[in-house]
């Protein structure tokens, strides 16, 4: 059985913004939305929060620790044409210590930051999502 496809997946993603106004984002090689840039992030492990799984996927992923600021909201993540369902809390972190890098280059193809007024033309539904729930909380911005 697979998660997110034989029966609905937990995910979670952390909207990062730096000094510049600027967020994390990772090009992804792999299914759900292969190609697209999203927000670093990861699966809910049994028995884990998805504060204690995002926390761990930063350091998985992007080789940083980080400190939960606050969640952002929830994505349901349905993919009709992908036949993918999740649902993912995304959350504002913050860096604590380190300096992201692709720890996982067999997952992703690139990490960049970009202004929040300037993002790329395929950004993921999560990082739609969990990028709109930010600029609704902090500025009056949206992302289409």
């Amino acid at each position: 059985m697979k998660k997110g496809v034989d029966y609905i997946g937990v995910g979670v993603g952390a909207v990062i913004i730096n000094e510049n106004n600027e967020i994390l984002l990772l090009k992804r090689l792999v299914e759900p939305e292969q190609g697209c840039w999203t927000i670093p992030g990861g699966t809910v492990e049994f028995g884990e929060t998805v504060e204690e799984a995002i926390i761990r996927e930063m350091e998985e992923e992007i080789g940083v620790k980080i400190e939960v600021v606050k969640l952002l909201g929830v994505t349901n993540h349905i993919l009709k044409d992908e036949k993918k369902h999740w649902v993912s809390p995304a959350f504002l972190v913050k860096i604590v210590k380190g300096v992201p890098e692709n720890k996982e280059p067999h997952k992703h193809e690139d990490l960049k930051w970009f202004s929040t007024n300037s993002l790329p033309i395929n950004p993921t539904m999560t990082t739609k999502v969990a990028l709109n729930n930010y600029l609704n909380q902090f500025s009056k911005k949206h992302v289409n």
